[in-house]
């Protein structure tokens, strides 16, 4: 799955991890995502970025699947690490987020720059 950027090289953690999404995510691929999510956000030896940013920008459709996904990735990385998400105002995935209550939850960013400066 091409879309998750190369590992960060050795060293210190960054203060943030940007993960981008595919253009879909529903029950055919979410299981797949969890552990290349997880191998980013949480690598080696523990180090753990301050903010994992899970980019939605591209992510024309999103089921329930998703949603879990944000969840667990939210739920495996604490404490100590926050979990953003950016998606497009009038997105599906965007819309995804407000009717099941996870915006409520999880900050949700227009726009990636946004997402990055917080």
């Amino acid at each position: 799955m091409p879309f998750l950027p190369p590992p960060p090289e050795p060293g210190a953690p960054p203060e943030r991890v940007l993960l981008p999404f595919p253009p879909e995510v529903d029950f055919s691929n979410a299981d797949g995502l969890l552990p290349l999510i997880m191998s980013q956000a949480r690598p080696a030896r523990g180090r753990r970025p301050r903010v994992v940013v899970l980019d939605l920008t591209a992510t024309r459709f999103m089921d329930s699947q998703g949603v879990r996904l944000i969840n667990d990735v939210r739920h495996l990385l604490r404490p100590g690490t926050s979990v953003y998400v950016v998606a497009r105002p009038e997105s599906v995935a965007s819309r995804v987020l407000e009717l099941t209550g996870l915006r409520r939850d999880v900050p949700v960013y227009d726009n990636l720059d946004e997402a990055m400066a917080a």
